[in-house]
């Protein structure tokens, strides 16, 4: 049981790491005041008076949940959640409309267009605290169990299909805001030697190390390091200049070489190490598969030219790199 001043960050499944994100939307100045102060203490607010803003900030911010008035001028709270529920980038984000309508109609249209849940107006701020508690645990129990999904049960890292999902995503926002998305692809040089030399279970040994190593190298928590395949890893870092994404790969490429882990039958050093391609550009450059064709472009040039280094480009507009 959880009393009415329960700390948000004390409920089961949260990472007390950061406060929760909740999107206060209604046109009237007072009502956001008043639900704002029940939120202030426990949860990191944003606040819109517009459904065009919730929809800007929804992309933008990705609040864990949206308090969403129905009456409002130029786009109603119904078109506001149809719009959340249409997009990828925003469906898994649940909503609560606040509102003082009381007619069972209205609340069936809200539940079908995917709305979680109904509070009336004027608001309890013990029921409305509670609800969105109940809510918040519902949704952080969901991520855990769609984050499964997205995990490679060898390293832990994410897997492929997350990456590419959240290549797409970034890439969007990429366009959207006009910044720089980089990738960065990881190979672990001659790896098969070193499964034929040491054993497949030293190699998982040795995968597992080199995740942990990568995990370690972004402090970010928009940064994406992934499985990609195999020896594979991909790094996605949103928001970074490709000078960036140069020098970091290059702390990666003397990290994994510093770790020493013995490799004799590798042509490049006595330890494991490395390859690198790192790419990066924005949204008026080409898009996401060209990207990534980048990258691989490359890390085919790291290997070809002594492997256990970092080669990188810059995409450029019509670009279609290819090996």
């Amino acid at each position: 049981m959880f009393s009415d001043n329960t700390p948000f960050a004390a409920l089961p499944g949260w990472a007390p790491d950061r406060k929760p994100r909740l999107l206060l939307v209604d046109d009237q100045a007072v009502n956001i005041q008043v639900m704002h102060r029940v939120f202030a203490r426990d949860c990191q607010v944003f606040m819109a008076t517009s459904g065009s803003q919730a929809l800007q900030l929804c992309q933008d911010q990705a609040p864990d949940l949206v308090l969403l008035d129905i009456e409002m001028p130029e786009m109603d709270g119904f078109e506001v959640c149809r719009r959340l529920k249409a997009s990828e980038l925003t469906r898994d984000i649940p909503v609560i409309f606040v509102t003082a309508y009381t007619d069972a109609a209205q609340e069936t249209r809200g539940l079908e267009i995917g709305a979680v849940d109904f509070i009336s107006k004027p608001v309890n701020p013990s029921v409305l605290r509670a609800r969105v508690r109940t809510h918040l645990l519902l949704k952080f129990q969901s991520d855990a169990l769609r984050g499964l999904v997205y995990l490679d049960g060898l390293t832990a890292l994410h897997n492929r299909r997350y990456f590419d999902q959240q290549l797409d995503l970034e890439w969007t926002r990429s366009v959207r805001h006009g910044t720089t998305l980089s990738l960065i692809l990881v190979d672990v040089d001659f790896f098969k030697r070193y499964n034929d030399r040491y054993g497949h279970q030293a190699g998982d040994d040795c995968l597992r190390e080199i995740a942990t190593l990568l995990k370690g190298s972004f402090k970010r928590g928009t940064d994406i390091v992934a499985r990609y395949g195999g020896e594979e890893f991909v790094c996605l870092l949103p928001d970074t200049a490709h000078q960036d994404a140069m020098r970091l790969a290059a702390e990666i490429e003397q990290r994994v070489r510093d770790r020493a882990l013995p490799h004799t039958a590798s042509d490049a050093a006595p330890v494991v190490t490395v390859s690198l391609g790192v790419a990066s550009g924005t949204g008026s450059q080409g898009d996401a598969q060209q990207l990534l064709a980048l990258a691989d472009q490359q890390l085919y040039s790291a290997k070809s030219s002594g492997r256990a280094r970092a080669c990188g480009a810059e995409l450029t507009a019509g670009q279609a790199p290819g090996r």
